[in-house]
């Protein structure tokens, strides 16, 4: 994904409505194309400026696991910008220095960046204590880290599938169970929030550990939405469609291929964006959405409305063939 630059959030954008190829985004010195055939995709124009006024985190924390790239950093970098005090976390703790340092240098709020393996519980434990010591409790903790790669299931080996499971559910749990505990200590409450995927609900071939992960997310989440609403917390899911960032895509669509496709089950005729996301994401973490608990909210452009319809297909036939079929069908007698 792009970096984000020092307009990131600052004004609204649209796209152009011209004929031909249009410019989305750019990936590194490379150009990604919008799908030239998904021309309504002029009707749902991404817009980039933030939706909460300035200031809304001012004194609130916040901690992102997976924070130093894609949209982990697209998060951390719109809350930065509206006040809040921002710790993010990975296994990489060079890239989080660089991501930490550039975000508080664009929105002038100190980024924290902390080394963190999600997948072993006392590295957690000593992370959330360090989270403490330099941030203070945590109002808002988005568990973004994540693992997944495309395979056929016959393929996957006993490791294979223990690296996704304990990135995605066992990772999510460990951070969340244990600032859980610290806040109820603290007697202080915090919105929790997990990013999953939308066949987290349906499931999904050729990505079977990472489905069986994030379904595993989400019932922890909604489980603790009815649990640690006594202790002033509140936990909610986003279920993202495909959005283009570096390190999704170069797993789940290695060679590009696959793209196309995407966008064309997509009735807004396009990719998300990490802007967009993070959009959703910071409003569900304010003060505004006190009294969503509990919610797993899709966000994908329609992608599991068309997905599962039956005969969504038909959008392909024209209208001459429509008026062939209207007239074999008013031929049909009885029922």
């Amino acid at each position: 994904m792009a970096l984000l630059g020092r307009t990131f959030f600052a004004r609204e954008s649209r796209l152009p409505c011209g004929l031909g190829s249009w410019r989305f985004f750019s990936y590194g010195t490379k150009i990604l194309y919008q799908n030239a055939e998904a021309l309504h995709s002029k009707f749902f124009p991404p817009l980039q400026k933030a939706m909460l006024a300035p200031n809304s985190f001012q004194g609130k924390v916040a901690f992102i696991t997976g924070g130093g790239t894609g949209l982990g950093k697209g998060m951390t970098t719109l809350l930065s910008s509206l006040g809040a005090q921002c710790v993010i976390a990975s296994r990489k703790i060079d890239v989080l220095k660089v991501t930490a340092e550039e975000i508080s240098s664009q929105t002038g709020n100190k980024v924290h960046a902390i080394q963190c393996d999600v997948r072993d519980p006392a590295m957690v434990q000593n992370t959330v204590s360090e989270l403490i010591k330099v941030a203070g409790h945590p109002d808002i903790v988005i568990n973004n880290a994540a693992g997944n790669f495309i395979s056929p299931t016959e393929r996957l080996s006993a490791n294979a599938w223990k690296t996704i499971t304990d990135i995605v559910l066992n990772g999510t749990a460990f951070v969340t169970l244990e600032i859980g505990k610290q806040l109820i200590k603290a007697q202080k409450g915090a919105a929790f929030l997990a990013i999953t995927t939308i066949y987290a609900e349906t499931g999904s071939g050729f990505v079977v550990p990472s489905a069986s992960a994030k379904a595993g997310v989400e019932a922890m989440n909604k489980s603790l939405a009815a649990e640690w609403g006594k202790y002033g917390m509140r936990f909610n899911v986003i279920q993202p469609g495909p959005i283009k960032t570096k390190g999704a895509f170069s797993r789940l669509d290695p060679t590009g291929d696959f793209e196309k496709d995407m966008i064309d089950r997509i009735p807004c005729g396009r990719l998300g964006t990490v802007e967009e996301l993070a959009n959703l994401a910071i409003f569900l973490c304010s003060d505004y959405a006190s009294w969503i608990n509990g919610a797993v909210i899709r966000f994908d452009g329609g992608e599991e409305a068309f997905i599962s319809g039956e005969f969504n297909s038909l959008r392909k036939v024209t209208k001459e063939q429509w008026d062939t079929i209207e007239g074999l069908i008013r031929k049909t007698k009885g029922s």
